[in-house]
């Protein structure tokens, strides 16, 4: 009986909405707690054992951390891809109006915080790490505005589901256009190839969408060697399974399914365990309230909650869209908040911007800390904004 009740327990558990961002944040505590422990050795030993093979054609030998990094974050780019897709053809992203308020306000989001970012930091060796503050974590937002649980209206998560998505899909691009080495043109023609066999696929109508990733693997594999960074390939395959507007469940909505666990309780905790493993010290606390950690936490900070609010005040007051129904501004600034969480893909930027390993690891502990703020503020400012009713 305690047994079925234990296990009744921890499926429960993995079925929370809030259960992927508790175990992200349990993650990362581990991973703090031993970085700063005397096994801390034992983990950098782990993470750079090389694992794969390498011939004079194929280069599969690379570290567990990249694999982890380029790898396994290319299934989570993949399911990012499939979410940006769904709200495009048949969600929040589907029409001019419906797509007005979140694109803008992502847009904002993202433009204000680089903006911040470059003044601390323009003319300096860390001036390169101007995209870490343009990115929202979704799993962290989401699951905080998820413990609000009918605090706040359903129009508002999904608003900020939207955001989120939009704000995404800006990091890819950011990436793939400016955190992305010398092109090989052969390597990328090969992936062009690849791409193309998957939208003959689409036009044939292929259903069975884990056929697109037989060829997605090796497109994965020419975008790694051809200098764009290889999490792009998840995006690219993404974008080709095929989808409907019906309520028949699509091969792309099958797929997002398949993906969504494997992602949030494995790839996604594993990341962060792999990168948030910062042993502190004295010059790194420094950092925070260096150009380098007061772009980043300005730009979170400050920048999100500015970019957003004002966009979202320019399409309300020009008519070009509404706030989420039951909203108030308040919320918008709740919400903005909540953007500042910018932990993953904003780590994943910081990795990508500089080679300076102390450079790296004051960028992910300002993003930490940060991050928690952000978490904190917006998670109280909308637990006390009373939703708006139409009789009132």
């Amino acid at each position: 009986m305690n047994q079925r009740i234990n296990l009744n327990v921890f499926k429960n558990f993995f079925e929370s909405t809030n259960a992927g961002g508790i175990l992200l944040f349990i993650c990362v505590v581990l991973s703090m707690i031993i970085a700063n422990s005397p096994l801390a050795s034992n983990l950098a030993s782990i993470l750079a054992y090389h694992v794969g093979f390498e011939s004079e054609t194929v280069h599969l030998n690379y570290s567990v951390l990249l694999w982890i990094n380029d790898g396994l974050m290319a299934i989570f780019f993949l399911l990012v891809g499939l979410e940006i897709k769904r709200e495009i053809v048949e969600g929040e992203l589907s029409s001019p109006r419906k797509a007005s308020l979140p694109i803008l306000c992502a847009i904002g989001g993202a433009v204000v915080p680089a903006l911040i970012y470059l003044g601390f930091n323009a003319g300096t060796e860390t001036s390169s790490g101007w995209g870490i503050p343009m990115a929202t974590d979704i799993a962290f937002a989401l699951a905080v505005i998820g413990l609000l649980d009918k605090r706040v209206p359903t129009s508002l998560k999904i608003f900020l589901a939207a955001l989120a998505i939009v704000d995404d899909l800006i990091a890819i691009l950011v990436i793939a256009f400016f955190y992305s080495s010398g092109i090989e043109t052969s390597y990328l023609l090969y992936a062009a190839l690849g791409l193309f066999i998957l939208v003959i696929m689409n036009r044939f109508n292929v259903l069975n969408p884990y056929l697109y990733l037989i060829p997605g693997i090796f497109i994965w594999y020419f975008v790694h060697h051809s200098g764009i960074h290889a999490t792009i390939a998840g995006v690219l395959v993404a974008m080709t399974i095929p989808t409907n507007d019906t309520e028949k469940e699509s091969p792309l909505e099958r797929l997002e399914h398949a993906l969504v666990k494997p992602v949030n309780f494995l790839i996604i905790p594993l990341f962060a365990f792999a990168n948030t493993n910062i042993t502190l010290e004295a010059e790194m606390l420094h950092g925070l309230t260096a150009p380098l950690g007061l772009g980043i936490s300005m730009g979170l900070l400050l920048g999100k909650p500015i970019g957003i609010f004002a966009m979202a005040l320019i399409c309300t007051k020009m008519k070009i869209s509404s706030l989420p129904e039951g909203s108030s501004y308040m919320h918008v600034v709740g919400v903005a908040l909540l953007a500042g969480i910018g932990f993953t893909m904003s780590i994943f930027i910081a990795i990508l911007s500089f080679n300076d390993i102390l450079h790296i690891n004051e960028a992910k502990l300002s993003v930490l800390l940060t991050s928690i703020i952000a978490g904190l503020a917006g998670y109280f400012l909308l637990r006390n904004t009373k939703m708006k009713y139409k009789d009132s």
